[in-house]
Formats: C-alpha cells, sequence, structure tokens
C-alpha cells in the first residue's frame, strides 16, 4: 500500500516539558484531524506543476490491481466544460497519468526514465459527466494487463481502467506504454536532442467557434483552404499542453487535434463520446504536421470522424471521435 494522505498533527502551544534524569517526558499526544486530500507526487504523473495533477491517491489490491483516486475541477483553463459537462479529454490526461503513476510508485521505475505511449481509448457517459457545485470526486479501478519486464524493470505495460463517480460509472478506457532509460532515449532522439532543425513559426488558429473552442490560444488547427485538412498548430508556450519543456509534440496535443478537427468535419459542437488514438512514431517539433479528418458512416451513438496525422508523408497517429448526435 501507498502512502496518499497527509495527517497533521500541530503542536499544543503552551505546553511545559519537565526533564527527569536528563530525559525528557512524552510529549502530551496531539489532537489528531481526519485525514486531508492532497495530490500525488508531481514527479509521479510528469507534471511541472501541481496544479495539473489530477490524481489524489492510490492502492494496491493485488498484484495487477489498484485502486486510484482521482478529483477534476468545476472550471479548468483548457479542459473547459462542454454543453455543461466535464471535458472528456480531462478523463483522457487522468488515464494518462494514471500510467505514469504506477509505473514509478508500484513498479519501481525511476524518475528521469522516458515513456512512449502506444495507445489510448476512452469511452464517457454524459449523463454522469455534468458539472457540479463542488469538483468531481472520482474513484478509479486499474487493472495492469500484459507486464514486460526486462532484466527485473520495468519495460511497459497495458492497462485499463473504470472511472466512478459517486458509485456511477463516468468513464471506461485504456492506454498501453513503454519505458526506457535517459541513455537509451537520449541514443534513440539523438538528432532531435541535438537540435535537428528550427521550430515551426506560429500559424495562425481557424475560428475556435468553428472546433469547439473558445479562445484561440486553445486552437490547435490552422486551415490550409481544404475542410477535411489543417495544419497542426504548435504553440510551445501553451501552459497545458506544453506544461513543461520536450522535445516531441504531446499525445495530449495529439488527441485535442483530433476531437478538435472531429468537431469541424461534422460542423457542430458536440460533446465526444470516445475517442482513441494510436501514436506509430514521434511528432517532431520542426516538421508541418497535416491533420486530415474523414466521416464514417453514422452509428447509433452519433457521428463518427477518422483523425490522422502525417510528418512528410509518414503517418504520426491515427485517432476515431465518436461525437453525440445533436439533440443526445
Amino acid at each position: 500500500m501507498s502512502a496518499n494522505t497527509l495527517r497533521v498533527e500541530p503542536a499544543t502551544l503552551g505546553t511545559q516539558y519537565v526533564e527527569t534524569d536528563h530525559r525528557a517526558a512524552a510529549r502530551p499526544a496531539a489532537p489528531r484531524h481526519p485525514s486531508l486530500t492532497t495530490t500525488v507526487p508531481k514527479e509521479f504523473v510528469h507534471r511541472a506543476g501541481v496544479a495539473e495533477v489530477m490524481l489524489t491517491g492510490w492502492e494496491r489490491a493485488d498484484e495487477c490491481h489498484f485502486a486510484v483516486s482521482a478529483q477534476w475541477p468545476r472550471g479548468h483553463i483548457f479542459f473547459t466544460s462542454v454543453n455543461g459537462c466535464h471535458d472528456p479529454l480531462i478523463a483522457a490526461e487522468t488515464l494518462r497519468q494514471i500510467g505514469s503513476l504506477l509505473a514509478h510508485a508500484e513498479y519501481g521505475v525511476p524518475l528521469g526514465h522516458h515513456f512512449l505511449m502506444w495507445d489510448l481509448s476512452l469511452t464517457v457517459r454524459p449523463e454522469h459527466l455534468l458539472v457540479g457545485g463542488a469538483p468531481a470526486s472520482l474513484d478509479i479501478d486499474v487493472v495492469c494487463e500484459d507486464v514486460k519486464m526486462r532484466r527485473e524493470s520495468l519495460a511497459g505495460l497495458r492497462y485499463t481502467t473504470v472511472m466512478r463517480r459517486a458509485g456511477q460509472v463516468v468513464a471506461t478506457g485504456g492506454a498501453s506504454f513503454t519505458c526506457m532509460t535517459s541513455k537509451v532515449y537520449r541514443r534513440l532522439r539523438a538528432d532531435r536532442l541535438d537540435g535537428a532543425g528550427p521550430q515551426l513559426a506560429l500559424t495562425a488558429p481557424t475560428a475556435p467557434q468553428n472546433v469547439g473552442r473558445v479562445s484561440p490560444t486553445d486552437v490547435v488547427l490552422t486551415p490550409v483552404g481544404r475542410p477535411d485538412r489543417w495544419q497542426l498548430r504548435v504553440d510551445t508556450r501553451h501552459p497545458v499542453l506544453f506544461e513543461h519543456p520536450v522535445d516531441h509534440i504531446p499525445g495530449m496535443m495529439l488527441l485535442e487535434a483530433a476531437r478538435q478537427a472531429a468537431v469541424a468535419a461534422v460542423d457542430e459542437d458536440a460533446m465526444p463520446l470516445s475517442i482513441t488514438g494510436e501514436f506509430s512514431r514521434y511528432a517532431e517539433l520542426d516538421t508541418p504536421c497535416v491533420i486530415q479528418a474523414r466521416r464514417l458512416p453514422r452509428t447509433d451513438q452519433g457521428e463518427v470522424v477518422q483523425v490522422s496525422g502525417h510528418q512528410d508523408g509518414e503517418a504520426v497517429f491515427c485517432s476515431t471521435v465518436t461525437l453525440a448526435a445533436p439533440g443526445t
């Protein structure tokens, strides 16, 4: 079991101590307070700021089952509400954080190792995502599968989650990743770490209302003259998508691009019901990334859009987004 709560026991003011035989008498017992909520260490979830940590605790149930707790704020600078509901992508970020937390805290991966996310999938239930009068507290069941070890060190794993709020399922999902030492990462990314080329100039955003956004700052697509195609708009100053310096485009930014492209493709500011992402290579900061959306046959759940990203003609990621049908 890992410690996940903070107990505060302040000293009692005015207490006097008497020494007997050069030994201090026992300190009077201080009043005990109930366990207080805190976040998990930000380093475990690869965040620079505590404000971006969604997880508040964890506990091992058995060899591969874990109970994780989380909290979503009523309002967030980037994960803004969608039709009165918590943004589904805050659930995706929570899902991402769970993997790195357990890798470090339970599987012994040293801080400083690098993680490569291969895929992530998420399905939400909007009726249980409504923003209430207090932050949303979550209880998350996690199952770690396909755990890969290399010389007694974790090399990667796949995990699935069920997120509950007040006993109701709000989201289900899973992801897989591999991890590597800094030495291996430097060897793999040597040309990029040494600076492969100048960073791209910041391009103009498409209209925020066309992609389900309010602020142009949060738009990650630039129009290129076609209704189904954009250039990825990479603003490394963004306080959430680039929460700390990195040498590539983060996977969460690619998922946000998929969501925005899907909304633009259906011309409807609809709630994402599910989103999947498969990442085939690093998305580089110095190369234009072309985002393309293709509508698939509609299902009973809603509109389905396939979104892909390419750099230099090579696939970077592919995503499928299902948007709620209008009026649901």
